[in-house]
């Protein structure tokens, strides 16, 4: 198989080997070197595959200097593949930098599809998946987590977060006290392995799940909130009217108002009347 002088964006599995597909295989096995976010952990997925094309480490405290040695590698031919730990590279994960370097050299960057926990994850969920976003880890610290969680209390869209069985627990009291105890959420375990699982129910529901059962605070966690939901007796929120003033600099009020509506799944009328009553 010959490939084209690029960087290969390769998803690996995040849990079932099964989930490879035969042209990550195939690029794996062709390319002349594989940048790994660890080099160890990954090479225990490519010794099963039967892959032996030499491994380089390429992780947060060394992705800057090893950019400018693996373009030299695509400038002296030789194709390259990146990979992390589990999923699709750069999604959490370490890639970012040398994605722009490469493109910014003149090198092509060719994307491979498969495995994102995130996706798999909102896909079995039951919540909206029409629009949604992805926020990575939550802070650490409980202020940070809390003025995190605020900034997005009104957002519309599905609310999707990774996190650490260590903190699944204060990341969940974290959720009840920003967006509320009924806010609906659902918590994806050990997302594809064996032991799989979804709790689905209110933010306290769930808490209460995780802390009676030890299980629930392990493996790796895909958290996945209902965006907010509008009352009918409730005002715009504040998110939304902040668009619409900025759009009203720019556009018409009636403009305005569809693009605000549609940027947050919002009735374009009930903006344009807010509009005319506040002088936008």
């Amino acid at each position: 198989m010959d490939l084209a002088v690029a960087l290969y964006i390769v998803p690996t599995p995040i849990g079932n080997l099964g989930d490879i597909s035969s042209r990550a295989i195939d690029v794996l096995n062709n390319v002349k070197l594989i940048a790994c976010e660890d080099t160890r952990h990954s090479g225990i997925l490519l010794s099963h595959f039967g892959i032996e094309t030499r491994k380089t480490a390429l992780h947060d405290h060394n992705e800057r200097d090893r950019a400018d040695w693996i373009i030299q590698k695509l400038s002296n031919g030789e194709a390259v593949a990146l990979i992390s730990d589990a999923g699709t590279p750069l999604i959490s994960d370490p890639g970012y930098h040398l994605v722009s370097a490469v493109r910014n050299a003149g090198y092509k960057v060719i994307p491979l599809p498969g495995a994102c926990a995130a996706i798999t994850a909102l896909s079995a969920s039951g919540l909206p998946s029409d629009r949604f976003t992805f926020e990575g880890f939550l802070p650490s610290k409980e202020k940070g987590r809390i003025d995190k969680l605020t900034e997005l209390k009104e957002d519309p869209r599905t609310l999707i977060f990774y996190e650490s069985p260590h903190r699944i627990v204060h990341s969940l009291e974290s959720i009840l006290t920003a967006l509320g105890e009924d806010r609906v959420i659902v918590m994806a375990r050990e997302v594809t392995k064996t032991f799989e699982t979804f709790l689905c129910g209110t933010v306290k529901e769930v808490l209460e799940q995780v802390k009676a059962d030890p299980n629930q605070q392990k493996g790796e966690i895909v958290l996945m909130c209902h965006g907010y939901r509008l009352a009918e007796d409730e005002g715009i929120p504040t998110v939304v009217i902040n668009t619409l003033k900025l759009l009203c600099e720019e556009l018409p009020l009636k403009k305005a108002s569809a693009l605000a509506g549609q940027i947050h799944g919002m009735k374009k009328n009930a903006l344009y009347k807010y509009g005319l009553e506040n002088g936008l």
